[in-house]
């Protein structure tokens, strides 16, 4: 199979190149057959994310064994099923991430790590959605605690976490503030949901600004955003504009800048500096994995835990019940009416990068802040089929 492999670090991601080197996987070598929970799935579409820049370099804070394939979101076909794999058949469209990086023609997953697409949705989309609108959820349910009323200030509201972080925290019935770098970003903020929003590249005094829109928000007793949400690097900043009793969550650092934090503020406001890292729920609260899927769009006002649960059919997991159906994602994201009238869709940014030899452009413009939403890759012979 075609796969991009990194056998040593690379000095940039421009490196990155197409292989047939990697051993095939199970499930398409001969005397390879797949593990009982495993399942082959074809890949459709690529999700690109800025962290693989850092892993391919040998950046990010996970390092894996070499080589390997990078890439950690996909959207596909099974192809094939392990013995006790329950609810997913060949045919199937699935999205998630793999055992096996995701730039390749296909992935290696365990069952209780994809999810089927919900009907309506298209694979390029579902490419995009299995870690973007779990971290924001996670950040502003699990972590921040969120609630009706309180302010959201969302920077880098145009990227991919960042329009995810707009919605639901509309969803949950907030007032929310988005930053970003261009007018033109400003409009996909405002479209997905943004109450007030700021150029932070023109606007030198930004903090302040947010400082003004609360204070004359009715009814309101302090001033301030009670939650900020922070993938880019802002915390220092933003200390200056977070409420008292505030909650700033640190997404990520796509600013190239890891701060030192004026605790003195923090002390002043009662605030708090949370960290919010996806990927290692797996390792220490697996079973918030599970619940960020399944209580997404019950945590809305008025809703009750499960009243929407988007888990209704038995699946046999070794560890967990993993329920899971795409007719309940569909409810989730709202694509039953061709995305109108609810709070959750995703986000694709519309250029279409074509085939495996195209993930660099992807990621350069990505890193370039060229692109909004999420950046996807279209995998040649199947996503034309489908």
């Amino acid at each position: 199979m075609k796969a991009i492999v990194v056998s040593q670090w690379l000095q940039s991601h421009s490196e990155l190149a197409v292989s047939t080197s990697f051993p095939e996987l199970p499930g398409l070598a001969p005397g390879k057959p797949l593990g009982e929970t495993e399942v082959l799935v074809r890949v459709a579409a690529i999700g690109l994310n800025f962290f693989d820049a850092l892993v391919v370099t040998g950046k990010h804070q996970t390092k894996p064994k070499r080589p390997f394939i990078p890439g950690a979101e996909f959207a596909g076909v099974v192809v094939a099923v392990g013995p006790k794999v329950q609810g997913f058949q060949p045919g199937d469209r699935v999205f998630g991430n793999g055992k096996t990086g995701c730039y390749a023609e296909y992935v290696l997953s365990g069952v209780e790590h994809i999810h089927k697409v919900p009907t309506g949705m298209s694979l390029r989309d579902a490419a995009g959605i299995f870690l973007t609108y779990p971290t924001s959820y996670a950040a502003l349910v699990f972590r921040a605690n969120l609630q009706p009323g309180e302010v959201c200030l969302v920077h880098a509201g145009a990227g991919g976490v960042g329009l995810a972080a707009i919605q639901i925290a509309k969803y949950l019935g907030a007032t929310v503030i988005a930053t970003a770098g261009s007018d033109d970003k400003l409009e996909i903020c405002r479209s997905n949901g943004a109450d007030h929003v700021i150029n932070y590249k023109t606007n030198a005094n930004w903090s302040q600004t947010v400082r003004d829109l609360t204070r004359a928000i009715p009814g309101r007793k302090h001033e301030g955003a009670d939650v900020i949400y922070d993938p880019v690097g802002l915390v220092n900043d933003s200390t200056k504009c977070v409420a008292w009793n505030g909650r700033i969550l640190v997404i990520g650092f796509a600013g190239g800048n890891i701060e030192s934090v004026p605790t003195n503020r923090l002390l002043l406001k009662g605030a708090s500096v949370m960290g919010v890292y996806w990927g290692a729920y797996a390792v220490h609260q697996p079973h918030k994995m599970v619940e960020a899927w399944k209580m997404m769009p019950a945590a809305k006002r008025g809703g009750s835990p499960g009243s929407y649960s988007v888990m209704n059919e038995g699946i046999t997991m070794p560890v967990l019940s993993i329920p899971r159906t795409a007719q309940d994602l569909s409810v989730m994201f709202s694509l039953a009416s061709a995305y109108t009238g609810q709070p959750l869709r995703p986000v694709t940014f519309p250029k279409v990068y074509k085939g495996l030899s195209s993930v660099t452009e992807g990621l350069s413009d990505l890193l370039a802040r060229k692109t909004y939403g999420k950046v996807v890759v279209d995998l040649d012979d199947i996503q034309s089929k489908l």
